[in-house]
């Protein structure tokens, strides 16, 4: 079964606040065995538009990372990033 991935790009608007829904996100992550990958290291937008923090974040599955952005431990965090920030997520499941 092919690991699936969140692909976050994400403007912080507020990071006091943001760092509340991070912090939240972590039980939903660990809930299901998510790795994370990259979180806000140095990037360069090479084509389109971007955001300057961007986020990979390795699943079993991809049934696993819909499962995870629908669960309540992620829901509850996702609340606390509103007036935070803006983040495009996209899950893709990998080769």
């Amino acid at each position: 079964m092919p690991k699936a991935y969140w692909i976050a790009q994400v403007t912080v608007s507020n990071p006091d606040q943001y760092k509340l829904y991070a912090e939240g996100a972590l039980a939903a992550f660990k809930k299901y065995d998510a790795k994370i990958l990259a979180r806000g290291g140095r990037s360069s937008q090479m084509e389109g538009d971007g955001r300057p923090r961007n986020v990979v974040i390795e699943f079993s599955s991809y049934d696993d990372a819909v499962a995870c952005y629908n669960s309540p431990e992620y829901q509850s965090a996702k609340v606390k990033r509103k007036g935070a920030g803006e983040a495009n997520i996209v899950i893709v499941e990998g080769a």
